[in-house]
Protein backbone atom coordinates (compact mmCIF):
# COMPACT_ATOMS: atom_id res chain seq x y z
CA UNK A 1 0.00 0.00 0.00
CA UNK A 2 0.89 3.51 -0.28
CA UNK A 3 0.06 7.09 -0.25
CA UNK A 4 1.10 10.00 -2.12
CA UNK A 5 2.88 12.89 -1.00
CA UNK A 6 5.39 16.16 -1.61
CA UNK A 7 8.82 14.86 -1.53
CA UNK A 8 12.30 16.85 -1.81
CA UNK A 9 13.23 16.54 -5.28
CA UNK A 10 15.91 18.95 -6.51
CA UNK A 11 15.51 18.07 -10.23
CA UNK A 12 11.89 18.19 -10.09
CA UNK A 13 11.36 21.87 -10.31
CA UNK A 14 12.21 25.29 -8.85
CA UNK A 15 10.67 24.36 -5.44
CA UNK A 16 12.60 20.95 -5.67
CA UNK A 17 9.37 19.16 -4.72
CA UNK A 18 7.40 16.98 -6.77
CA UNK A 19 4.17 14.37 -5.94
CA UNK A 20 4.83 10.91 -5.74
CA UNK A 21 3.93 7.41 -4.18
CA UNK A 22 5.75 7.07 -1.11
CA UNK A 23 5.20 3.77 1.47
CA UNK A 24 1.81 3.86 3.69
CA UNK A 25 3.01 4.80 7.45
CA UNK A 26 3.38 2.38 9.97
CA UNK A 27 2.22 4.18 13.37
CA UNK A 28 4.19 3.09 16.51
CA UNK A 29 2.45 2.32 19.62
CA UNK A 30 2.51 6.27 20.51
CA UNK A 31 1.58 7.39 17.38
CA UNK A 32 -1.87 7.45 15.93
CA UNK A 33 -2.58 7.24 11.74
CA UNK A 34 -4.20 10.69 10.58
CA UNK A 35 -5.73 11.55 7.34
CA UNK A 36 -4.52 14.58 6.42
CA UNK A 37 -6.60 16.55 4.80
CA UNK A 38 -5.01 20.18 4.73
CA UNK A 39 -1.02 21.24 5.10
CA UNK A 40 0.42 24.73 5.95
CA UNK A 41 3.31 25.95 4.16
CA UNK A 42 6.37 28.11 5.79
CA UNK A 43 9.12 29.50 4.93
CA UNK A 44 11.85 27.06 6.33
CA UNK A 45 10.03 24.39 4.02
CA UNK A 46 11.33 25.71 1.01
CA UNK A 47 14.78 26.05 2.73
CA UNK A 48 14.17 22.38 3.95
CA UNK A 49 13.58 21.19 0.26
CA UNK A 50 16.83 23.29 -1.37
CA UNK A 51 19.26 22.85 1.51
CA UNK A 52 19.92 19.14 1.68
CA UNK A 53 18.45 18.78 4.93
CA UNK A 54 16.09 17.19 4.27
CA UNK A 55 16.95 14.14 2.27
CA UNK A 56 16.13 13.89 -1.67
CA UNK A 57 12.71 11.28 -1.65
CA UNK A 58 11.81 12.63 1.84
CA UNK A 59 8.06 13.77 2.16
CA UNK A 60 8.55 17.31 3.18
CA UNK A 61 6.17 20.22 5.92
CA UNK A 62 5.51 20.37 9.57
CA UNK A 63 2.41 21.31 9.79
CA UNK A 64 -0.60 18.69 9.12
CA UNK A 65 -4.53 18.57 10.50
CA UNK A 66 -7.04 15.68 9.78
CA UNK A 67 -9.01 12.93 10.86
CA UNK A 68 -7.60 10.19 13.32
CA UNK A 69 -7.86 7.11 11.02
CA UNK A 70 -6.25 4.85 13.94
CA UNK A 71 -5.87 5.06 17.49
CA UNK A 72 -2.16 4.68 19.38
CA UNK A 73 -1.66 0.95 20.29
CA UNK A 74 -0.60 1.88 23.38
CA UNK A 75 -4.28 3.14 24.10
CA UNK A 76 -2.76 7.27 24.49
CA UNK A 77 -3.73 10.38 22.14
CA UNK A 78 -7.41 10.94 20.84
CA UNK A 79 -10.14 8.50 19.13
CA UNK A 80 -10.25 7.05 16.06
CA UNK A 81 -12.71 10.20 14.23
CA UNK A 82 -10.89 12.97 16.35
CA UNK A 83 -10.24 16.21 14.07
CA UNK A 84 -6.25 16.93 15.06
CA UNK A 85 -3.53 19.40 14.21
CA UNK A 86 -0.03 18.38 14.31
CA UNK A 87 3.21 19.49 13.94
CA UNK A 88 5.36 16.33 12.96
CA UNK A 89 8.33 15.64 10.55
CA UNK A 90 7.07 14.48 6.72
CA UNK A 91 3.52 16.25 7.21
CA UNK A 92 2.85 16.90 3.11
CA UNK A 93 1.42 13.38 2.89
CA UNK A 94 -2.23 11.76 2.85
CA UNK A 95 -1.83 9.79 6.36
CA UNK A 96 1.07 10.30 8.77
CA UNK A 97 1.89 8.98 11.60
CA UNK A 98 1.87 10.87 14.42
CA UNK A 99 3.19 11.17 18.29
CA UNK A 100 0.22 11.63 20.16
CA UNK A 101 2.23 14.44 22.08
CA UNK A 102 2.40 16.24 19.12
CA UNK A 103 -0.98 17.17 18.09
CA UNK A 104 -3.87 18.80 20.09
CA UNK A 105 -7.69 17.97 18.87
CA UNK A 106 -8.97 20.60 17.19
CA UNK A 107 -11.77 22.59 19.03
CA UNK A 108 -15.75 22.77 18.12
CA UNK A 109 -15.99 26.00 15.43
CA UNK A 110 -12.84 25.85 14.21
CA UNK A 111 -12.24 25.08 10.80
CA UNK A 112 -8.93 22.87 10.19
CA UNK A 113 -7.53 25.17 7.17
CA UNK A 114 -7.35 27.64 10.28
CA UNK A 115 -6.02 25.21 12.62
CA UNK A 116 -3.04 23.89 10.35
CA UNK A 117 -1.76 27.40 10.50
CA UNK A 118 -0.81 27.41 13.96
CA UNK A 119 1.39 24.49 14.47
CA UNK A 120 4.94 26.47 13.36
CA UNK A 121 3.97 29.73 13.46
CA UNK A 122 1.84 29.60 16.12
CA UNK A 123 4.17 27.77 18.39
CA UNK A 124 7.52 29.70 17.36
CA UNK A 125 5.11 32.88 18.46
CA UNK A 126 3.89 31.85 21.58
CA UNK A 127 7.43 30.26 22.87
CA UNK A 128 9.60 32.75 21.50
CA UNK A 129 7.72 35.48 23.47
CA UNK A 130 7.69 33.33 26.35
CA UNK A 131 11.37 32.57 26.43
CA UNK A 132 12.32 36.62 25.69
CA UNK A 133 10.07 37.02 29.29
CA UNK A 134 7.17 38.80 27.87
CA UNK A 135 5.03 40.77 30.16
CA UNK A 136 2.63 43.86 30.40
CA UNK A 137 4.11 47.16 29.69
CA UNK A 138 7.06 45.57 27.34
CA UNK A 139 8.18 46.81 24.35
CA UNK A 140 8.15 43.82 22.24
CA UNK A 141 8.99 44.65 18.12
CA UNK A 142 8.10 41.82 15.81
CA UNK A 143 9.91 41.69 12.47
CA UNK A 144 8.71 40.68 9.17
CA UNK A 145 5.22 41.25 11.23
CA UNK A 146 3.23 40.44 7.66
CA UNK A 147 4.44 36.75 7.67
CA UNK A 148 2.71 33.97 9.52
CA UNK A 149 4.88 33.73 12.74
CA UNK A 150 4.62 37.93 13.03
CA UNK A 151 1.29 37.74 12.94
CA UNK A 152 0.53 35.40 15.72
CA UNK A 153 3.47 37.08 17.68
CA UNK A 154 2.00 40.95 17.14
CA UNK A 155 -1.07 39.34 18.45
CA UNK A 156 -0.05 37.28 21.10
CA UNK A 157 2.09 40.16 22.74
CA UNK A 158 -0.77 42.83 22.64
CA UNK A 159 -3.24 40.06 24.94
CA UNK A 160 -0.15 39.91 26.96
CA UNK A 161 -0.50 44.24 27.75
CA UNK A 162 2.90 44.72 25.64
CA UNK A 163 3.39 47.93 23.30
CA UNK A 164 3.71 46.46 20.38
CA UNK A 165 6.10 47.45 17.54
CA UNK A 166 5.27 46.25 13.70
CA UNK A 167 8.12 45.98 11.28
CA UNK A 168 7.16 45.54 7.52
CA UNK A 169 8.97 45.54 4.10
CA UNK A 170 6.01 47.50 2.82
CA UNK A 171 3.06 49.87 3.58
CA UNK A 172 0.46 47.41 2.11
CA UNK A 173 2.22 44.18 3.99
CA UNK A 174 1.81 46.31 6.53
CA UNK A 175 -2.60 46.19 6.80
CA UNK A 176 -4.44 44.74 9.26
CA UNK A 177 -1.80 44.84 12.15
CA UNK A 178 -3.05 47.63 13.53
CA UNK A 179 -6.72 45.65 13.62
CA UNK A 180 -4.35 42.42 15.33
CA UNK A 181 -2.62 44.90 17.92
CA UNK A 182 0.14 46.33 17.16
CA UNK A 183 0.52 49.81 18.71
CA UNK A 184 3.03 51.00 15.73
CA UNK A 185 3.46 49.75 12.14
CA UNK A 186 6.77 51.14 10.65
CA UNK A 187 8.58 50.25 7.29
CA UNK A 188 11.60 48.78 8.32
CA UNK A 189 13.01 50.27 11.91
CA UNK A 190 12.30 53.70 10.32
CA UNK A 191 11.50 55.88 13.07
CA UNK A 192 11.93 54.03 15.78
CA UNK A 193 14.62 55.12 18.45
CA UNK A 194 13.28 54.30 21.71
CA UNK A 195 14.66 51.25 23.71
CA UNK A 196 13.00 47.69 22.87
CA UNK A 197 12.90 45.35 25.27
CA UNK A 198 11.79 42.28 23.32
CA UNK A 199 12.71 41.60 19.61
CA UNK A 200 10.81 38.61 17.68
CA UNK A 201 13.02 38.35 14.80
CA UNK A 202 12.66 36.87 11.80
CA UNK A 203 14.55 38.57 8.85
CA UNK A 204 17.66 38.29 9.87
CA UNK A 205 20.97 40.47 7.75
CA UNK A 206 21.41 44.19 8.76
CA UNK A 207 17.76 44.67 10.01
CA UNK A 208 19.05 41.75 13.06
CA UNK A 209 21.87 44.01 13.60
CA UNK A 210 19.92 47.25 13.93
CA UNK A 211 17.20 45.51 16.20
CA UNK A 212 20.33 44.49 18.15
CA UNK A 213 21.28 48.00 18.87
CA UNK A 214 17.70 49.20 19.52
CA UNK A 215 17.69 46.38 22.78
CA UNK A 216 17.51 47.96 25.73
CA UNK A 217 19.72 46.74 28.82
CA UNK A 218 18.27 43.47 30.23
CA UNK A 219 16.28 42.67 26.82
CA UNK A 220 16.30 39.60 24.53
CA UNK A 221 16.63 39.10 21.22
CA UNK A 222 14.96 35.62 19.68
CA UNK A 223 15.95 35.03 16.53
CA UNK A 224 13.13 32.69 14.85
CA UNK A 225 14.02 32.98 11.01
CA UNK A 226 16.13 34.38 8.40
CA UNK A 227 14.11 35.28 5.54
CA UNK A 228 16.56 37.82 4.23
CA UNK A 229 19.02 35.47 3.20
CA UNK A 230 21.43 38.18 4.30
CA UNK A 231 24.87 38.08 6.81
CA UNK A 232 24.28 40.36 9.42
CA UNK A 233 27.54 41.50 10.35
CA UNK A 234 28.15 43.67 13.86
CA UNK A 235 30.07 46.58 14.10
CA UNK A 236 33.38 46.46 16.33
CA UNK A 237 32.27 46.60 20.25
CA UNK A 238 28.48 46.13 19.11
CA UNK A 239 28.55 43.49 21.87
CA UNK A 240 29.88 45.18 24.41
CA UNK A 241 28.12 46.68 27.12
CA UNK A 242 24.83 46.20 29.50
CA UNK A 243 23.94 42.68 29.49
CA UNK A 244 21.46 41.71 26.69
CA UNK A 245 20.91 38.55 24.74
CA UNK A 246 20.55 37.22 21.11
CA UNK A 247 19.33 33.77 21.36
CA UNK A 248 18.55 31.15 18.75
CA UNK A 249 15.08 29.53 18.65
CA UNK A 250 14.07 26.13 17.23
CA UNK A 251 10.76 24.51 18.40
CA UNK A 252 12.00 20.96 20.12
CA UNK A 253 9.73 18.86 22.31
CA UNK A 254 6.17 18.23 22.35
CA UNK A 255 3.94 20.94 21.25
CA UNK A 256 0.41 19.46 22.39
CA UNK A 257 -0.37 21.31 25.20
CA UNK A 258 1.22 24.85 23.29
CA UNK A 259 -1.13 23.84 20.01
CA UNK A 260 -4.14 23.27 22.48
CA UNK A 261 -4.08 26.60 23.86
CA UNK A 262 -3.28 28.55 20.20
CA UNK A 263 -6.45 26.38 18.79
CA UNK A 264 -8.15 27.01 21.89
CA UNK A 265 -7.50 30.99 21.36
CA UNK A 266 -8.21 30.44 17.36
CA UNK A 267 -11.42 28.64 18.13
CA UNK A 268 -12.62 31.80 20.77
CA UNK A 269 -11.76 34.07 18.09
CA UNK A 270 -8.72 35.87 20.38
CA UNK A 271 -6.28 34.91 17.97
CA UNK A 272 -6.99 35.96 14.11
CA UNK A 273 -5.53 33.27 11.44
CA UNK A 274 -4.88 35.07 8.39
CA UNK A 275 -4.57 32.77 5.17
CA UNK A 276 -3.13 34.71 2.44
CA UNK A 277 -2.76 31.44 -0.61
CA UNK A 278 -5.21 28.35 -0.40
CA UNK A 279 -5.15 26.19 -2.72
CA UNK A 280 -4.50 21.98 -4.08
CA UNK A 281 -1.35 20.72 -3.05
CA UNK A 282 -1.07 20.30 -6.95
CA UNK A 283 -0.17 24.20 -6.96
CA UNK A 284 2.42 23.69 -4.57
CA UNK A 285 5.09 25.06 -6.95
CA UNK A 286 2.15 28.28 -7.30
CA UNK A 287 2.37 28.59 -3.63
CA UNK A 288 6.18 28.14 -2.99
CA UNK A 289 6.61 31.16 -5.51
CA UNK A 290 4.22 33.64 -3.86
CA UNK A 291 5.32 32.43 -0.44
CA UNK A 292 9.38 33.25 -1.54
CA UNK A 293 8.49 36.25 -3.47
CA UNK A 294 6.76 37.64 -0.34
CA UNK A 295 3.06 38.05 -1.77
CA UNK A 296 1.58 36.19 1.06
CA UNK A 297 0.33 38.02 4.12
CA UNK A 298 -0.29 35.33 6.71
CA UNK A 299 -0.31 31.80 5.98
CA UNK A 300 -0.11 29.46 3.20
CA UNK A 301 -2.77 26.59 3.03
CA UNK A 302 -2.48 23.36 0.72
CA UNK A 303 -5.97 21.21 0.35
CA UNK A 304 -5.08 17.76 0.39
CA UNK A 305 -8.64 16.35 0.73
CA UNK A 306 -8.80 16.26 -2.96
CA UNK A 307 -6.32 14.27 -3.74
CA UNK A 308 -6.59 10.59 -5.09
CA UNK A 309 -6.26 8.08 -2.36
CA UNK A 310 -4.59 4.66 -2.62
CA UNK A 311 -6.12 2.07 -1.40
Amino acid sequence: MSVRALVVDPSASAAAVRLAEVPDPAPGPGQVLVAVSHASLNYGDLNDARSGRIPVGAVLGSDAAGVVVRAAADGTGPAVGTEVVALTSGAFAERVAIDVGALAEVPKGLDLARAVALPVAGVAALRSLRAAGLGPDKRVLVTGASGGVGRFAVQLAARAGAHVIASVGSAARGEGLAESGADEVLIGLEGLQRPVDVVIDSVGGPQLVAAWNLLAPGGSVQSVGWTSGQPAVFPPYATVGPAKSLTSFVIEGDVGADLAILTELAAEGALTVEIGWQGSWDRFDEAAQALRGRRIPGKAILEVAGARRVR
